[in-house]
């Protein structure tokens, strides 16, 4: 394609949108020329929405899912089992688990897994503050939900050594419907959601 635009603002509104993921050179052009065509109220609103969602948006002291608040709506529904905590990576495996409605515990969110080859260890994750949830007291089963890689297996193996001391404990891993090396939030609902419920013992091994 033709680098030569005739608009430096449109050009510079085409090298930003091709920034985000899966978007091209060619569809950043599209995006920026559709916008050009639609009502300035409909470029500011999302203009807006997208400065307040970088500035506004928050982490959940509790969980580190993210909210409009510094306590997320699971985190604050007493109608949730406290007792039950899910480890997932990332927020989209939240979303993801949300959807089967299958699960009614709290979560946490680690924020990545342990991948020493991306420079990724146990003090770069949410790890500790998973282990002074478990130490405050009142939850009695940790799930853990994370991708089948090897880097998954890692992190669970990890984190399962940390909370050993926990002899009441129960750890359990969600069933082996995720097929090997497959991310949670690709996973389809229902596979998912039989996965969570089908949940076994985790194996220290």
């Amino acid at each position: 394609m033709n680098n030569q635009l005739p608009s430096q603002l449109l050009e510079r509104a085409v090298g930003e949108l091709s920034k985000l993921p899966s978007v091209g050179r060619r569809t950043a052009l599209r995006l920026a020329l559709y916008m050009l065509r639609n009502p300035l109220e409909d470029t500011d609103a999302l203009a807006e929405s997208l400065v307040r969602l970088r500035h506004d948006v928050k982490y959940c002291s509790v969980c580190h899912n993210i909210s409009d608040d510094d306590i997320c709506p699971i985190c604050s529904n007493h109608r949730r089992d406290g007792g039950t905590i899910c480890v997932v990576e990332n927020v989209q495996d939240v979303m993801a688990i949300e959807s089967t409605q299958q699960y009614n515990g709290l979560y946490h969110v680690l924020g990545g897994v342990i991948s020493p080859m991306d420079g990724i260890g146990p003090n770069d994750l949410q790890i500790e503050s998973l282990e002074k949830r478990v130490e405050a007291g009142g939850v009695k089963e940790i799930i853990f939900a994370l991708s089948s890689t090897m880097e998954g297996d890692t992190t669970n193996f990890y984190i399962s050594r940390r909370l050993a001391r926990f002899s009441d404990l129960k750890i359990s891993v969600i069933a082996s419907g995720i097929s090997v090396g497959d991310e949670l939030q690709y996973t389809d609902e229902v596979t998912l959601g039989r996965s969570i419920l089908n949940r076994t013992p985790f194996e220290n091994k």
